[in-house]
Formats: C-alpha cells, sequence, structure tokens
C-alpha cells in the first residue's frame, strides 16, 4: 500500500526512507522539477526496481542525484565548465552530462553503458536526505514510462496505488518541469533537454553557446525519447478554436475556452504554465475526454521547455 509520509516533523520521515533506501527499496521523494522514484544509484537491485516499477526501458540512462559538488566529483569528471555551471545553477533544475569516473560505484543500469554520467543537485528536501544517506540516488520521474510525471505526492499514490511505496509529501513541486540536461564535452555544451534553466541563462554565464542536439535516434538522457509525458487522451497543439467536447489547455487572458477548459496562466506567465501544466493534463484526463488541445504556448524562454514537453505529449504513442 503507498504510504504519505509528511515533511513535518521531518525526522520520522527521513528515518524510514533512509531505512527503505538502505534495504534497497524504491521510495517517492519530492524535488522542485517532479517527484522522482528514487533508490541507491549504487545498488544494482535497486535500480533494477526502478526499471520493472516504471516499465521503463533500459537503454534509457537515469540521473545521480547528489546533495552537492564534492559528492558529484566522486562519481563524475568535471572540468572547468562544468563546476562553473555547477557552482552558479546549483541546487536547482540543471542536469549536466559529463564523463563518469572510473569505478565510480554507480550501477552500469544507471547510466545505460555509456561511459557518461547525469548529475543534478537538486533545491528540495531531497537534497538534505541524499547528505544524510551519503550516495547518490537515481530518481526519475515516479510515474509509469511515458506517462505524465506527477507534481504532487497525490499523483505519486495514485500511479502505484496498490504497490507498497512510501512518499514523502514535500507539497507541490515549484518549477513543474523536469530539469534542463545539457552534455559538457571538451569545451562545447548540447542542449539534451530544455527546462527552466534555459539555453541563453546558460550561455551567459559559461561563456559559450549552447549547442542544439542533432537528433540521431540516440538516447543520451532522460526525455529523449519522441513519445513521452503523455496523458491517456491524444493532444493536439496550438488550438485557437476548440470544440465543445475536447479538454482545452488554455493560455492568457484572451485565451478561448469551452466547458473543459483548465487555463495554465491567465496572466501569460510561462512559469506559472510550467508549474501547472502536467497537474492540468492530468485533471483533463480525470474528465474523460479522448482528445485535449492545447493553445499556442510562445516559444521563448521557458516556453521552450513547455513545448518540448507537450510536443512529446503529442507524438505517436511508443516512437
Amino acid at each position: 500500500m503507498v504510504q504519505l509520509l509528511p515533511s513535518n516533523p521531518i525526522a520520522p520521515a527521513f528515518e524510514k526512507i533512509l531505512e527503505e533506501l538502505a534495504d534497497g527499496r524504491q521510495v517517492a521523494i519530492p524535488t522542485e522539477t517532479v517527484y522522482g522514484l528514487a533508490a541507491d544509484a549504487t545498488n544494482g537491485l535497486a535500480i533494477a526496481g526502478i526499471f520493472e516499477r516504471k516499465g521503463r526501458p533500459k537503454f534509457n540512462p537515469l540521473i545521480c542525484h547528489v546533495s552537492d559538488i564534492t559528492m558529484a566529483k566522486k562519481y563524475g569528471e568535471l572540468d572547468t565548465l562544468a563546476l562553473k555551471l555547477c557552482e552558479e545553477f546549483w541546487p536547482g533544475p540543471l542536469t549536466i552530462i559529463v564523463p563518469e569516473v572510473k569505478d565510480s560505484g554507480v550501477h552500469e543500469l544507471v547510466t545505460a553503458g555509456l561511459g557518461t554520467i547525469g548529475l543534478r543537485c537538486p533545491d528540495s528536501l531531497s537534497r538534505k536526505l541524499i547528505g544524510e544517506f551519503g550516495k547518490p540516488l537515481a530518481a526519475p520521474s515516479a510515474n509509469k514510462s511515458g506517462g505524465i510525471s506527477p507534481t504532487t505526492a497525490a499523483h505519486v499514490a495514485a500511479e502505484y496505488e496498490g504497490e507498497d511505496l512510501l512518499v514523502l509529501d514535500g507539497g507541490p513541486c515549484v518549477v513543474g518541469l523536469e530539469s534542463t540536461i545539457v552534455a559538457i564535452n571538451n569545451g562545447t555544451i548540447t542542449m539534451l533537454r530544455p527546462g527552466a534553466i534555459t539555453a541563453e541563462m546558460i550561455s551567459n554565464i559559461a561563456g559559450v553557446e549552447v549547442l542544439s542536439y542533432e537528433a540521431d535516434g540516440k538516447i543520451l538522457a532522460p526525455g529523449m525519447m519522441k513519445s513521452h509525458y503523455a496523458p491517456n487522451a491524444q493532444v493536439k497543439l496550438n488550438v485557437t478554436n476548440p470544440d465543445t467536447e475536447c479538454g482545452y489547455l488554455g493560455f492568457g487572458a484572451t485565451s478561448p475556452k469551452n466547458s473543459k477548459t483548465i487555463n495554465l496562466s491567465t496572466k501569460n506567465n510561462l512559469a506559472e504554465a510550467a508549474a501547472n501544466l502536467y497537474s492540468a493534463l492530468k485533471s483533463l484526463d480525470e474528465m474523460g475526454v479522448d482528445t485535449i488541445c492545447v493553445h499556442p504556448i510562445p516559444k521563448e524562454g521557458l516556453g521552450i521547455a513547455i513545448n518540448d514537453r507537450l510536443m512529446r505529449a503529442a507524438a505517436p504513442r511508443g516512437k
């Protein structure tokens, strides 16, 4: 049975969560991005359990969540450029893909045998939890593979109803979209997944242009599959005249609406829209609609990440 553990008081909740992790089991933890299904990144059986629970393909690597730069250095080779980004954006919603330290101890299921490792330091309760655990946690989004990522503890409980799982309830996720992922290699930075930390923000700190990834079908990081973040309903993008039967995701004060409309932000606020996106998709799914239509979202700043998630939600399933 899924058990929600309140984070206030934190000590008894941490005690139970740490015990589960030490015993090689999975737990659900809050981050500022989405809730993660976490396990000891050095324990192969624990990591295999993540893939089994999620129904996730094993060629899809996981992100290692660390408590600080010192822990990150034990598992990934951080050059000057990587350190500059970590110092600026950690803790926070940025994942860096760097060469893995030889004999790091992280299980190969986490890295998918790529020779690189994804590292992130979350800005949330999870950071303190990882510090107390003393090892990195692999923690993909706590949903079945390909589905909508959870941004509340209740979302996780609904996803794994009937299963034994402890969920640390840290309240709603502030960012609401998965982390930005960049690959750092020989002085270059390549965007693999857009997020709240934009290419412009990274470029301003790094002093180099952030390159776009030339897709060749190879999965180098989470969130790169064409079909991802998908509700049960079909998703149609850039709809300005919704019919009466579809669910509708609006954006902006002048956005049209029907009887099944959820407006992501009446204030045209992209951060608010990002934080509301997955909850809104889940709510429209629960209405039983066959189709979710989406008002155009500006393709700038955080809107780039929102459009990325919506594009993958609308892609043919199983791709």
